[in-house]
């Protein structure tokens, strides 16, 4: 048996916020709805969570999210050597919202800031000056909030799929349209792509402002982060096309309307981090670890 995850949500005693985000990391498991809906809770998984130790307050605190302010508050920092450390990926940002002016605004994981302060080795980091390198890439504007969201982001998405088909569809939609019409000729493979691109509400509208800022964010745009995905998306393909064909349609579909071009909503990138050598094919046994390290 299985629950609808705002029913799940009540139960948890998390607002939808709160719930939204603990799928994502990994904290709460869902699984695909019989009817091809929205994914629900199994039954045993939200009695695994409420017999857990600390149960409600301490599920709550793994997902509590604070912003720069706060957040240097945590580390004993200034906001100005937080957002510096936030800018030069170090601090991953869990999860993002734009204010009324349209100014992205980036959340982080208390626990995660909390882990972060107490390890040695990032003592240096938060007291002394910041390497040479550091200075110089952040003097150049350098920021990888996005990026290292889009890596977290992308760890999500991959746990949900379930076969090459999904996989693809996962990547295809963190790169530009113009890059996907070039890896995909085959019109019908991109239409089954966008047919199965991750559903997310909080895209905005098509063609509206909001959804024009947040797809700044999910489509990557840095050379190694896409050289990594277009080969992923060509290797998830390459299985997709053995494991079945893109559908086609009928002769009387085909008939009345062409096959439509779609222009995929952006998504991200496998795995908590990537390093900017890691340009090369990922095998299925690295997949396996890949979301393996989400549990």
């Amino acid at each position: 048996m299985t629950r609808p995850q705002g029913s799940a949500a009540r139960e948890l005693g998390l607002k939808r916020g709160e719930f939204d985000l603990a799928v994502r990391l990994g904290r709460i498991r869902t699984v695909a709805a019989r009817d091809g809906g929205r994914r629900r809770v199994p039954r045993e998984e939200i009695e695994r969570i409420r017999d857990t130790e600390g149960f409600p307050e301490a599920l709550r605190e793994q997902v509590r999210v604070v912003g720069t302010a706060e957040g240097a508050r945590l580390l004993e920092i200034p906001p100005t050597r937080f957002t510096r450390l936030a800018r030069a990926g170090l601090l991953i940002p869990a999860k993002f919202y734009l204010n009324r002016y349209r100014t992205v605004v980036w959340l982080y994981l208390a626990e995660e800031l909390r882990e972060f302060a107490d390890s040695e080795l990032h003592a240096p980091l938060l007291t002394g000056r910041a390497p040479d390198k550091m200075r110089a890439r952040l003097s150049a504007g350098e920021d990888l909030r996005p990026r290292r969201w889009r890596a977290r982001h992308a760890g999500y998405l991959l746990g949900q799929c379930s076969d090459p088909w999904d996989r693809a569809a996962a990547m295809a939609t963190l790169l530009a349209p113009a890059q996907l019409a070039d890896l995909v000729e085959n019109p019908y493979e991109r239409a089954y792509l966008h047919r199965l691109r991750p559903e997310e509400s909080w895209y905005g509208a098509p063609e509206s402002p909001t959804a024009r800022v947040v797809e700044r964010i999910l489509i990557a745009d840095d050379p190694n982060e896409i050289s990594w995905l277009r080969a992923n998306l060509l290797l998830s393909l390459a299985e997709a096309r053995v494991l079945r064909p893109a559908p086609r349609p009928t002769t009387r579909e085909a008939t009345a309307a062409p096959v439509p071009e779609f222009e995929p909503v952006a998504a991200s990138m496998p795995g908590p981090d990537l390093q900017p050598a890691a340009v090369e094919p990922v095998s299925r046994g690295l997949w396996g670890r890949l979301l393996g390290r989400r549990g």
